[in-house]
């Protein structure tokens, strides 16, 4: 056990986590020549097209080190805000981090807020400046920064380039020398944590496990604790490039498992194994529930691919334990989920991930936050509004409460005045400003979550020039003026269009709305109007203008009356096929609703 090392990689999107856990497998020698590609981790196609990680991935390397040989199992985590849940649940199954800082860069809010997580769980602290072969680096300032920030001593920051291999065997050194042994007894019963698990079509669920006392071995009558149910372990093994068999995983070390489970319900990341025959008395703490930011339904194109939409998310949900779902149905689109994400990039991914991963075409409604509502029936009781159509009656509605963050941007100083129109644009009021050098500014505000939910992140990257860094923590509910607009098309509702805005926007993105959809419904042989109402008050209105055939080319001469009597026939089938007519919403309509300032 004490030749054992578990630690992560953690950092600000771009600073080279997934290079540098590059960099550390071809020094430990843990990949051929073979297998070598770049950001060998990332395994989906998603991650390697978009160049970011979206899920941890665990890897164990050997490296001898003044004679001894040590295992060390490393953890490549995510960069993004969205997939925050991964990085803390690595963090739960290690006692080290590097923490990763680019030398062009420096620090930025997702570094501060990954170190504030690994820093709660007692981790040890390794700074890691990387990038210093770039022209624009800034070494020494940015080392400043980090003992700044640590209370670290400069020589504990190890200047590195993950690209071209600097600083790499320093790196493996100060993981053996700083980071501590794992902790554990292996003559107590077996107690392991599941901190991740996959779904594979042909052996059934994989869970990933990091045993903290006792050891598993193969074949061993095993029982999960949340679930209570009892199980044979089939194989079990360590976690390489691919997977290896052992008989036995001992104490402090890190290992995949299969049972043979096929129903993805009976694993729950954070859960207990232990011995079927002589179980542990505690459950280890699990991870705190998440807590998702933005509600979207999502639902089958067709509406009999239902049950197999539902089996497709208990599998995601598998390997992402941040998605969380629950059945609902709407008048326009039928039955589907109501789904929760940790924010907009999350959501987008796990709709490219259904439609890659198990082909479901599938629709996502506008999505939004989760509001509070009180009536005057009841003025103490939360009646809670995760879709627009919950808001109770305005007659009856005494107040909304929404929910409100406190959002941390930091950015050069030349942009504070963009940041922060943009800010006060979005309802946010500032609560702080400090600089943190004179070129560098820490905002803090005050802001509605349904604010940040559509386009902010993009557009604060694009009045900052790319240097603005986000993030983000929840701070309660406060009381707001919200009003709910319906989009009516040919006088029906379209309940999946609605969305909860604050009253002062309302007319402006109703208008906005209507003129969007304008553009996206194809024309019908009948007129479509498109209308943003509050209650019954109309309060913008677009019309899709009919596809006319020329009934009257065959009058050619003659009395005008002629014509008028087959104009007066068309005029009267169209009436009537208004009356019956459909109109079909295309998919981009419903997302377009999103992007209404392009």
């Amino acid at each position: 056990m004490k030749n054992i090392r578990n630690f992560c990689i953690i950092a600000h999107i771009d600073h080279g986590k997934s290079t540098l856990a590059d960099r550390l497998l071809d020094a430990t020698a843990t990949v051929t020549d073979r297998e070598k590609k770049e950001q060998l981790l990332d395994s989906m196609d998603l991650e390697r097209e978009r160049g970011i990680t979206i899920k941890s991935h665990a890897i164990q390397m050997e490296y001898t080190y003044q004679g001894e040989k040590y295992i060390l199992n490393l953890i490549d985590t995510p960069g993004h805000v969205d997939f925050s849940y991964e990085v803390s649940r690595s963090i739960a199954a290690c006692e080290g981090a590097l923490l990763v800082v680019d030398a062009a860069q420096s620090i930025q809010a997702q570094t501060i807020s990954n170190l504030y997580l690994a820093l709660e769980n007692d981790l040890e602290i390794i700074p890691v400046l990387n990038k210093v072969d770039l022209p624009s680096a800034n070494p020494e300032e940015v080392t400043d920064d980090i003992v700044d920030l640590l209370g670290c001593s400069p020589d504990e920051v190890i200047p590195a380039s993950a690209k071209t291999g600097i600083g790499i065997e320093e790196i493996l050194k100060a993981v053996i020398e700083r980071i501590p042994a794992p902790k554990g007894n292996p003559d107590e019963p077996l107690q392991a944590l599941i901190f991740d698990s996959v779904y594979n079509p042909f052996r059934g669920v994989e869970t990933y496990f990091r045993v903290l006392n006792g050891e598993i071995r193969k074949g061993q009558n095993i029982k999960f604790m949340a679930t209570g149910k009892n199980y044979g372990a089939d194989e079990v093994g360590t976690l390489k490039l691919k997977q290896q068999p052992k008989q036995v995983i001992k104490t402090g070390d890190v290992g995949y498992l299969i049972t043979g489970i096929k129903d993805a319900r009976e694993v729950k990341v954070g859960d207990t194994i232990t011995d079927a025959q002589t179980p542990t008395t505690n459950m280890i703490e699990g991870f705190e529930d998440v807590k998702p930011m933005v509600f979207a339904g999502i639902y089958p194109v067709d509406t009999e691919d239902y049950e197999e939409l539902r089996t497709s998310m208990e599998k995601l949900q598998l390997n992402d334990a941040s998605l969380v779902f629950q059945p609902e149905s709407s008048a326009a689109l039928g039955f589907g989920f109501r789904c929760g994400f940790l924010g907009m990039l999350h959501l987008e991914i796990i709709q490219e991930r259904l439609e890659r991963e198990f082909d479901m075409t599938v629709i996502t409604t506008v999505p939004n936050v989760s509001y509070h509502a009180y009536t005057n029936k009841n003025p103490d009781e939360v009646v809670l509004v995760n879709n627009p159509s919950d808001l109770p009656e305005p007659s009856t509605l005494n107040r909304v409460e929404e929910p409100y963050i406190k959002a941390t941007i930091i950015t050069k100083s030349e942009f504070v005045g963009n940041v922060m129109s943009l800010c006060i644009e979005k309802r946010g009021e500032i609560t702080n400003q400090t600089y943190l050098t004179t070129e560098r500014v820490e905002l803090s505000f005050d802001m509605p979550l349904a604010e940040i939910v559509f386009d902010f992140y993009d557009r604060l990257k694009t009045v900052s020039r790319g240097y603005a860094s986000f993030d983000y923590a929840p701070i309660g509910m406060r009381e707001s003026h919200l009003v709910k607009v319906d989009v009516l098309l040919n006088a029906n509702t379209v309940d999946a269009l609605s969305a909860l805005l604050h009253r002062d926007n309302a007319y402006d993105i109703g208008k906005r709305m209507c003129e969007k959809l304008k553009e996206l419904i194809p024309r019908q042989q009948f007129d479509i109007p498109i209308q943003a109402a509050i209650g019954a008050k109309i309060i913008a209105r677009e019309t899709v203008k009919a596809l006319r055939k020329d009934v009257t080319a065959k009058c050619y001469g003659g009395d005008i009356s002629r014509k008028r009597k087959l104009l007066e026939k068309q005029k009267k089938g169209k009436k009537r096929m208004r009356a019956v007519g459909n109109v079909e919403i295309p998919q981009e309509a419903f997302m377009a609703v999103l992007k209404l300032n392009d």
